[in-house]
């Protein structure tokens, strides 16, 4: 079969291809070395598949992460593809087995890391064979000036020289123009064709919120969205840690995930999240990287990251099945603080390009107009959209008032406690506190002792965030006080004005949800749709694969909308094609007639 369009439908279930995927999959097939940028979850990973069904050799895929490898192996072998993976985990019987299908050519693609693929006895084995196509995902690693620079993926490029035949396919998810120059540069792409899929996902709902009691804005958070999957970020072990048990103390089914664990309760826990077992996974940023679990409907970012490529590959995890998702980044004055003092920390070089990287990822957080407008631009995407419906911003756009007098107040405040006490200290100063402490240190006789009993706390923590993200102030790393900075004197001698936001009262829960309840079912379809997932599960189960690999949420919600009766029909439901037509086809035709009667 040399037609992709048939084999895209027969092999995978999909009628069309995504934007950009076909480009890409024709470039290939052409023999063009080709460096493909594409979001998370704007299928990747076809671009290589399908082709490798159409070449005669082998497609090496050379990918960071075993939980990476696992997963795509995993769904390729549910969909009728044999493909193998060579890594450290495997038993030396399993080793063996797939060396053998390798050699043989049963296998038609290699899943491989780069440590592995570059031991010699791997590249005495692969010598052996036919190779056609060498696949390098996550390319971004190649890179320097990317996110997650890795020096292994660097010498990438002499392997490749071992296949000179070979079709050369770089695929990442997240690259600056810089970057997409050097993966090229390093992989010696000279007749290399590039495609930029858009970075535009619009089935994520992008919100962020200054930090105040960051667990309850992320427990009202979650509140909302119960019973769907979700990951919560955070940036330490120990928030990791304190979040989960927290959760879990409230009654959800969450677990923890960072490097102070176990191997084994790491893998654990990973496989009950992608198995429905778990509902919330809490985790440090490795978490993810290359788990192509579709039906996450929510990310929370506890707090801020240090780039935009890292938060667009983290909240880039939710929705990858097109249905609606949302995203929620809380941020700090601590947040920043924290990041500068790492910053601090490297040497002058690596400096400028992490607070390039951290001024990015400010602009997204504190914008006043729409979140796509700075994340898009950081990647060289413009859009003309003035409101995309799709952020917090557009759907309620913030008001934005003069402030001067209170930042005048505030920053004055600060100034005569000494500058070296927190932003609580301050404005219990501000609001004419008599506790021992204000006292103690003789704050109860300055003058900015209770010129600020007309607004509350809440009001003026909300001032003092807005003073601290417009560099007015900065906050000590270590200990948390505030100072003023040489931008500070300006407002406080009336010659600039400062604007910000006040806080809002909160919305109600249908405007928070508008854009969920899009992909809401109605209810005898949700009925149905609860009894496919018990199926799903109870098959997945069965063959120890993660329940997505047997059909994804958009299969079953088709499934509850078309109600196939026959096999015909449900051949024409999304993601079943014909290994999965003969597999599940009739089992979950039963739980349709079933719910029918």
């Amino acid at each position: 079969m040399n037609d992709p369009l048939k084999i895209l439908q027969r092999t995978f279930g999909y009628d069309s291809f995504r934007p950009t995927q076909k480009d890409v999959i024709d470039s290939i097939l052409e023999g063009n070395d080709t460096l493909a940028i594409m979001p998370t979850g704007g299928g990747k990973s076809l671009c290589y598949q399908l082709p490798a069904l159409m070449f005669d050799g082998l497609t090496i895929v050379v990918s960071p992460l075993i939980s990476l490898m696992q997963d795509q192996v995993r769904q390729l072998k549910a969909a009728g593809v044999n493909a193998v993976v060579m890594n450290s985990t495997l038993t030396p019987q399993e080793y063996e087995e797939n060396r053998y299908q390798v050699l043989s050519g049963d296998a038609k693609l290699v899943y491989l890391a780069p440590e592995t693929l570059l031991q010699p006895r791997t590249l005495e084995l692969l010598a052996l064979t036919d190779v056609s196509c060498l696949t390098i995902d996550e390319a971004h690693c190649i890179s320097q000036w990317g996110h997650d620079f890795r020096p292994e993926y660097r010498q990438l490029a002499d392997v490749r020289g071992r296949f000179p035949n070979a079709v050369c396919v770089a695929l990442t998810a997240t690259a600056t123009p810089r970057v997409r120059e050097d993966i090229a540069q390093s992989l010696d792409m000279a007749q290399n064709a590039q495609f930029v899929a858009s970075f535009d996902r619009p089935n994520l709902f992008l919100k962020a919120q200054p930090k105040d009691t960051a667990f309850n804005q992320l427990l009202a958070f979650i509140n909302q969205v119960e019973g769907d999957s979700g990951i919560v970020y955070c940036s330490t072990r120990k928030t990791t840690e304190s979040v989960a048990q927290k959760l879990e103390k409230r009654g959800f089914r969450v677990r923890a995930y960072h490097a102070g664990l176990s191997t084994d309760q790491r893998q654990k826990n990973q496989d009950m999240f992608i198995r429905d077992d778990l509902d919330i996974i809490v985790a440090t940023v490795a978490f993810g990287m290359g788990i192509d679990k579709p039906d996450v409907r929510w990310v929370v970012r506890y707090d801020m990251p240090q780039s935009i490529e890292s938060f667009y590959q983290e909240v880039g995890r939710a929705g990858r099945d097109g249905l609606p998702a949302e995203c929620l980044l809380l941020y700090g004055g601590q947040d920043l603080s924290t990041i500068e003092f790492h910053i601090s920390q490297k040497s002058q070089s690596e400096q400028r390009v992490a607070r390039q990287q951290l001024n990015h990822m400010r602009a997204f957080a504190e914008t006043h107009g729409c979140r796509r407008r700075p994340l898009l631009a950081y990647f060289g995407e413009e859009t003309a959209e003035e409101g995309c419906g799709h952020c917090d911003n557009c759907l309620d756009p913030p008001e934005v008032v003069d402030l001067t007098e209170q930042a005048q107040k505030l920053l004055s405040c600060i100034y005569r406690t000494g500058q070296r006490f927190g932003l609580n200290h301050v404005i219990d100063v501000l609001r004419g506190s008599t506790a021992e402490r204000i006292v103690r240190n003789g704050h109860d006789k300055v003058s900015t002792h209770g010129i600020g009993k007309d607004w509350d706390a809440q009001l003026w923590r909300a001032l003092g965030r807005q003073l601290l993200q417009a560099g007015l102030v900065k906050q000590d790393g270590q200990y948390g006080g505030y100072s003023l900075t040489a931008d500070a004197g300006a407002v406080l001698k009336g010659e600039k004005t400062f604007e910000g936001r006040m806080p809002k009262p909160k919305q109600s829960k249908s405007k928070r949800r508008r854009q969920k309840q899009v992909a809401d079912l109605s209810p005898q379809e949700a009925e149905l749709f609860e009894l496919l997932r018990a199926k799903r599960k109870e098959l997945a189960d069965d063959k120890g694969v993660p329940p997505y690999v047997v059909f994804s949420d958009r299969t079953l919600r088709e499934i509850c909308q078309q109600l196939p009766q026959d096999l015909s029909a449900f051949s024409q439901i999304h993601g079943v094609g014909a290994k999965k037509l003969s597999t599940y086809g009739e089992l979950f035709i039963d739980v349709v007639q079933s719910h029918r009667a």
